[in-house]
């Protein structure tokens, strides 16, 4: 009689449902770390806990509502500004000004295993990040260490987008998770290395997804073969390369000046603490897939951020909801 009751009220309850199945909620999963196999360091992977809103210390307050709706952003995200020492701290490239530090990021927690996802949003209509692409970004906030996360970016006025990972490394560091100097240096090394072929191909919208799924390629085979206890050198990180252009298509597009660079900085990747990391390796598919068939500055179609507040409350209801219909379901049969 139980397993009549049961099975009578599984299917009222997918009647009342339009026969849709409802999905479990996912945990998000803060920090993932795996111990470094050729030395000492921790080398870590690390996602958040909460939303954050990271604006360019040279972007005026007036523009923080337009930059607000522009980016999806709502009282749940912790508000931060990124300052020319910030820039100092994480990018550490050079010298900046307050005034220059234009770039303003917002970055949600996402589902596990989905990588990094970026947006670039026009501001008031206009394309104002005019270099970085967001799936430079991707990539290169994946090799810092960052996983599992959905960054939007943009700017009140042009720029080129470099200081924009500023705010998610500072973002990170406030949720309280400290990226390794050595893997963020290495990133941007990344980033500046795959500008050349990107500037050069500009007329291909897809090939900055190809590109950067061609690095994340390389990088996870250097890593693994590390780990494995073979250190690539330079003519092997060439060789690893050229295939990973030629299974993406644009092996013939990417000129020998530009691979050298990229070369170089994949070997600096290499002899980063990230490098030692399974879960690198194992993180880094999913950016790779994620990158590697989106054209144009939109990479996660959603509207809304998966955490905010609306969202929340969204979830809340819809489970509060089917509980009583439970109730009320089992309620017929007592």
């Amino acid at each position: 009689m139980k397993k009549r009751t049961l099975m009578t009220t599984l299917m009222v309850v997918a009647l009342l449902c339009g026969g849709a199945v409802v999905p479990a909620v996912q945990a998000h999963a803060d920090t993932t770390t795996q111990a470094s196999s050729s030395s000492s360091t921790t080398s870590t992977t690390h996602t958040i806990s909460k939303s954050y809103v990271v604006y360019g210390a040279g972007a005026p307050e007036s523009a923080y509502s337009t930059l607000n709706s522009t980016m999806g952003v709502d009282s749940s995200f912790e508000k931060l500004t990124a300052t020319a020492s910030d820039y100092e701290k994480y990018i550490g490239n050079g010298t900046t000004t307050n005034a220059a530090m234009i770039s303003s990021v917002a970055i949600a927690p996402s589902d596990p295993g989905s990588g990094v996802r970026v947006n670039i949003k026009k501001y008031d209509g206009e394309s104002n990040i005019t270099q970085v692409t967001a799936q430079q970004y991707a990539m290169v906030a994946q090799m810092a260490g960052v996983t599992d996360v959905t960054i939007v970016v943009t700017a009140n006025r042009a720029v080129s987008g470099e200081s924009a990972l500023t705010g998610v490394y500072k973002a990170l560091a406030t949720d309280g998770q400290n990226l390794d100097s050595q893997n963020t240096s290495a990133a941007n090394q990344v980033l500046d290395a795959t500008q050349g072929a990107i500037n050069e191909n500009s007329g291909d919208s897809s090939y900055p997804g190809k590109l950067m799924a061609a690095v994340g390629n390389v990088s996870k085979q250097v890593a693994q073969d590390k780990q494995d206890g073979q250190t690539d050198d330079s003519a092997q990180i060439q060789a690893i390369l050229t295939k990973a252009l030629e299974n993406q298509g644009i092996a013939s597009k990417t000129s020998s000046s530009a691979q050298t660079t990229i070369v170089n900085a994949l070997i600096t990747f290499r002899d980063s603490p990230i490098s030692s990391s399974k879960t690198y390796v194992n993180n880094v598919t999913n950016t790779i897939n994620n990158v590697k068939n989106s054209t144009g500055d939109l990479m996660n179609k959603s509207k809304n951020w998966a955490n905010s507040e609306a969202a929340k409350t969204a979830v809340k209801d819809a489970q509060n909801w089917f509980q009583k219909l439970i109730a009320w379901i089992q309620n017929l049969f007592n």
